[in-house]
């Protein structure tokens, strides 16, 4: 998707496709995803889908939710995305049934590489297992992949996967607190 060996200074880093869909779904975000009233999931579901987001049963994102490219977005069952969270999308961005993302958590699919004589542009896929609860303002960086069950504290910021499930991380970078009991939701 990323045009690579180009002049990021002069040159476009995506397609004209790309960027003609990403400039529309930023007018439907503004006038009628962002303005929705809080209650309306079922219409943010339908804008979401209508850009070609998979979305499970019992989704729930809030107005003002950013999202890069809905059409690479694919959310589980009984998941709920909360007011200021960003989804930075610019890969492939799964998040698990069950799972909670809370305000102002930012999921960041894109960066720039930094031993690039030109800063290219690089996305990496983010995957969050099921019932993984991201907390407020907690950052989650491209490539990353969480396991099933996983806390990121409150501020926290994960840059490498956690592969070992029902734990709780915090701190920055993120490190291991404690175990959790797996559980499933009744």
């Amino acid at each position: 998707m990323i045009i690579e060996r180009n002049d990021p200074f002069t040159q476009p880093s995506f397609s004209l496709g790309n960027r003609a869909a990403r400039a529309l779904w930023s007018v439907v975000w503004l006038l009628l995803f962002r303005p929705s009233p809080k209650p309306l999931h079922a219409w943010r579901r339908g804008l979401l889908k209508a850009f070609g987001a998979q979305l499970g049963q019992d989704v729930n994102v809030h107005a003002n939710v950013r999202i890069w490219a809905p059409w690479q977005l694919r959310i589980g069952n009984r998941v709920g995305v909360a007011n200021g969270v960003t989804l930075y999308n610019m890969a492939p961005m799964e998040i698990g049934d069950g799972c909670v993302i809370s305000q102002g958590a930012h999921l960041c699919g894109g960066s720039h590489d930094i031993q690039s004589p030109n800063f290219q542009l690089i996305a990496r896929p983010i995957a969050l297992g099921e019932h993984v609860w991201i907390c407020a303002d907690a950052f989650v960086g491209l490539g990353v992949r969480i396991a099933p069950g996983c806390v990121v504290g409150a501020r926290a910021v994960v840059v490498k996967d956690i592969q070992e499930p029902w734990t709780v991380w915090a701190g920055n970078p993120a490190q291991l607190k404690k175990h959790r009991q797996p559980r499933t939701p009744s």
